[in-house]
C-alpha cells in the first residue's frame, strides 16, 4: 500500500494551522505543524515532505527566505512548495513565484483548493496516486452514504464521498477515483448533470459512473443510459447487484488506456481579474470561489503581464471602467482595449479567454470585442452572470486544449509510423543494395581472377626474353638501359596480379585452418629477401615460438608485405633495423626507417593508399589493403604507428593455437 503523502503547514495563526491541518487529513495526507521559522526549518532537516506549505509572514523569518531555504536542502528535493499570504499585491506574488515557489495562494483562501492544487502538483510530478481501487459515491443522504460505503469497504474498496453533484466533480477532479456511483436526485444539479459533466471533461470522460434510482420506469432507464451512465442501480435492490454492475464496468474499462489529460476541467482554476471596481470585484470573488476558482486581482495591466509571466492564469477578466468607482470615460475604456490587445498579443497569452467587463453600452461592447476580448458582461447583472460565462469559457478552452492535444498525440504518432516506414524502407533497400553489391562483388572478383591468370602467360614471356637479353654479352648498353625499364614495369605489373589475386582469394574468405609456425615462416621470409638483395645489411630480429591459427600461405603473403614494407622504408637508414616479435598475442614488425604522420595511419590500408610518392619508394600501393583483408578474414585486427623519420611499427593479431 502507497504511503500517504506528507505535508508542512507553516503559519503563526492557530486557526489556519487547525484549519489546513483537518482539510489535509481529510484528504488523506499526513500532517506536520509548525508556527515559526525556526521549527519549519528543524523539520526540513528532520524528515522529508510532499508538499511544504508556508505562511510568507512569520514573527521570526521571512517565509520566501525560508522558501528558498528548503530548495537548498537534498531531503526536499522535488517537494512542491506553496505560499500563502494575505499580502494582495502583484509585486509580492511575483517575488515569492520567482523564488521557487510552485504555487502562491492568497488569504482568505478555500482549503479544498489548496489540497487540490497540491494534490494536482505532486500528480503533475509523477507522485504515485494511491487511488488505484477507489470508489467516489455522491448521495445527499448521510445515512445512505454510511450504507453505501460499508459494503463498498467490506468489499476491498477505499471510499470517497461528497454530499452533492458539485462537490461531487471537484471530488472527482481532485482524486481521479476508479469509479462514481451517484445518486440521481440532489440539491442543485442532480445525478445526471454531474454524469454529463464527467463525459464532457476529458479528463475525467473514461470514468465509468453507475446512477442510483428510486425509480421503476422505464423511460428513466433510458434517459439514464442516455445522460452518459455505463450502469444504474435501483435503490430497493440488493447491495449485491450494485457491486455486481460496480465490478463489470471496472472490468470493462480495466484494458482501456485513454490518454491521460493534464489537468481536468472540475480541478482548481485561477481567474486574473485587472482593474475591475472594487465593490464588484468582493461580489465577483465569493461567486467565483462557489466553483472553486481561485481569484487574483492585478490594479494595472502592467501587474497583470509581470504576473501572467510568472504564473499563467486560466481566465482573466478585465475592467472596461476606471477602478476604485469612478465613473466610465472614454479614457478608461481605450485603456482597456488596450490592456486587452497586449494581452491577446503575447502568444503563449492570447489562448487564455478574456472576459471585458463593463456598463451597458452597446459600442463599449462592440468595441471591446473588437479588441480581442471573447466575452462581453454587464456589470448591472451581478456576478453570478459573470460566473456562469467564466465556467462556460473554462469549458470551451478546456475543450478546445483536449482536442488540440489529441491533434497533437496523432500528430506524432502519423510521424513515427512515418518515420518506421521510412526506416524499413531504407532498410529493405539497403539489403537490395548490399544483395545487388555482393552480387557484382562476385562478378568482379571472377573477372578480376581470369584477367589476372590471362596476364600471367604473357608477363612471364616478358620477364623470360628480358632476362635473357640483358644476360646477352652481345646487347648494347643502350638496349640493355631499356630492357632493364621494361624488366622492371613488367615484374611490377607481375606482382599486382599477384596481390590481386591474393586479394581475391582473401575477400572469397577461402581461408585453411591449420597450426602455423610463425616463426618459421618469418625466417624463410627474411632469407628470400636476403637472397634476392645480398647487398643490404640489415639487423633483423625474429622472436623465437611464435605461433598462430590460419591459412599458412596467407599468413606468408602478410608477413612478405609488411617486412617487405619495412625492407624497403629502412634502404636509406643507416644501421636499419627490423624486429618482428609478439607481445600478449599481438604481432609486430618495428623498423627504423621513413616512418609516417601518426594521423594518417588510417590512410595506409586503402587500396592504392600511399602516403610516400613513388619516386621515393615504388610500390602498387595495393599490398597492405591485401593484408587488412587477410587479417580481417582470419578474425584479426591490423593497425599502424609511426612518426616521420623514425620509423614504424604494424601490430596485428590472429587466432590463437
Amino acid at each position: 500500500m502507497t504511503a500517504a503523502p506528507t505535508v508542512l503547514i507553516v503559519d503563526d495563526s492557530l486557526t489556519v494551522r487547525m484549519d489546513l491541518h483537518e482539510v489535509f487529513e481529510e484528504a488523506g495526507f499526513r500532517t506536520v505543524l509548525a508556527a515559526t521559522g525556526a521549527e519549519a526549518r528543524a523539520a526540513f532537516h528532520r524528515e522529508r515532505f510532499d508538499v511544504i506549505l508556508l505562511d510568507v509572514l512569520l514573527p521570526d523569518a521571512d517565509g520566501v527566505d525560508l522558501l528558498r531555504d528548503a530548495g537548498e536542502i537534498p531531503l526536499q528535493a522535488g517537494a512542491v512548495r506553496i505560499l500563502l499570504s494575505s499580502e494582495a499585491e502583484v509585486k509580492d506574488r511575483v517575488r515569492g513565484l520567482a523564488t521557487g515557489a510552485d504555487e502562491y495562494v492568497g488569504k482568505p483562501y478555500d482549503g479544498h483548493l489548496v489540497v487540490a492544487r497540491s494534490r494536482e502538483l505532486l500528480r503533475s510530478r509523477g507522485s504515485p496516486s494511491s487511488h488505484a481501487r477507489t470508489v467516489l459515491v455522491i448521495d445527499d443522504s448521510a445515512t445512505f452514504r454510511a450504507v453505501v460505503t460499508e459494503a463498498l469497504e467490506d468489499a476491498g474498496y477505499a471510499v470517497l464521498t461528497a454530499g452533492t453533484g458539485e462537490e461531487g466533480l471537484r471530488v472527482a477532479a481532485d482524486r481521479r477515483p476508479s469509479a462514481v456511483i451517484v445518486d440521481g436526485m440532489l440539491p442543485g444539479i442532480d445525478g445526471a448533470t454531474v454524469i454529463r459533466r464527467i463525459r464532457l471533461d476529458a479528463a475525467l470522460r473514461n470514468l465509468p459512473c453507475l446512477l442510483l434510482t428510486a425509480s421503476d420506469d422505464y423511460a428513466t432507464e433510458l434517459q439514464i443510459l442516455d445522460a452518459g451512465a455505463d450502469a444504474f442501480v435501483r435503490k430497493q435492490d440488493d447491495f449485491a447487484v450494485l457491486l455486481a454492475k460496480l465490478a463489470a464496468v471496472l472490468r470493462q474499462t480495466a484494458a482501456a488506456l485513454p490518454i491521460e489529460a493534464p489537468r481536468g476541467m472540475h480541478g482548481p482554476k485561477k481567474v486574473l481579474m485587472i482593474g475591475v471596481d472594487p465593490a464588484y470585484l468582493a461580489q465577483a470573488q465569493a461567486a467565483l470561489r462557489e466553483d472553486g476558482y481561485e481569484v487574483v486581482h492585478a490594479r494595472h495591466a502592467d501587474d497583470a503581464m509581470v504576473m501572467l509571466a510568472h504564473q499563467p492564469a486560466d481566465c482573466v477578466v478585465l475592467g472596461a471602467v476606471p477602478a476604485f468607482g469612478a465613473t466610465a470615460t472614454e479614457q478608461a475604456v481605450a485603456e482597456a482595449r488596450q490592456a486587452c490587445e497586449r494581452i491577446k498579443g503575447v502568444p503563449g497569452l492570447r489562448d487564455i479567454p478574456l472576459i471585458m467587463v463593463g456598463q451597458e453600452d452597446g459600442e463599449v461592447m462592440l468595441s471591446s470585442l473588437a479588441s480581442g476580448a471573447d466575452d462581453y458582461v454587464r456589470t448591472v447583472d451581478g456576478p453570478g452572470t459573470l460566473r456562469a460565462h467564466v465556467r462556460a469559457h473554462l469549458r470551451r478552452k478546456h475543450l478546445q486544449d483536449e482536442s488540440r492535444r489529441i491533434r497533437e498525440e496523432l500528430l506524432t504518432r502519423e510521424i513515427v509510423a512515418a518515420e518506421e516506414r521510412a526506416a524499413r524502407d531504407a532498410a529493405e533497400a539497403r539489403a537490395r543494395m548490399v544483395d545487388e553489391l555482393e552480387w557484382r562483388n562476385r562478378e568482379l572478383e571472377a573477372f578480376s581472377g581470369s584477367v589476372s591468370h590471362d596476364l600471367r602467360a604473357p608477363l612471364q614471356t616478358i620477364l623470360g626474353f628480358t632476362e635473357e637479353l640483358l644476360d646477352d654479352p652481345d646487347t648494347s648498353d643502350r638496349a640493355r638501359q631499356d630492357l632493364t625499364r621494361v624488366h622492371g614495369a613488367a615484374w611490377r605489373m607481375a606482382a599486382l596480379v599477384e596481390s590481386l589475386l591474393l586479394l581475391a582469394r582473401a575477400s572469397r574468405g577461402d581461408i585453411r585452418r591449420d597450426t602455423v609456425d610463425v616463426s618459421t615462416v618469418a625466417a624463410e621470409v627474411v632469407d628470400d629477401f636476403r637472397l634476392r638483395f645480398p647487398d643490404r645489411a640489415v639487423t633483423t630480429v625474429i622472436a623465437p615460438g611464435m605461433t598462430a591459427s590460419g591459412d599458412v600461405e596467407l599468413i606468408r603473403v602478410v608477413l612478405v608485405n609488411l617486412f617487405g614494407n619495412a625492407w624497403k622504408f629502412t634502404s636509406r637508414t643507416p644501421d636499419a633495423r627490423i624486429e618482428i616479435g609478439c607481445d600478449d598475442g599481438v604481432f609486430y614488425i618495428r623498423d627504423n626507417g621513413a616512418g609516417f604522420p601518426s594521423d594518417k595511419a588510417d590512410q595506409l590500408f586503402r587500396p592504392f593508399g600511399r602516403l610516400h610518392t613513388n619516386d621515393d619508394f615504388p610500390g602498387t600501393g595495393i599490398g597492405l589493403t591485401t593484408v587488412w583483408r587477410i587479417i580481417d578474414r582470419h578474425g584479426g585486427h591490423i593497425w599502424a604507428t609511426g612518426s616521420p623519420g623514425q620509423g614504424a611499427c604494424f601490430n596485428f593479431t590472429l587466432p590463437a593455437v
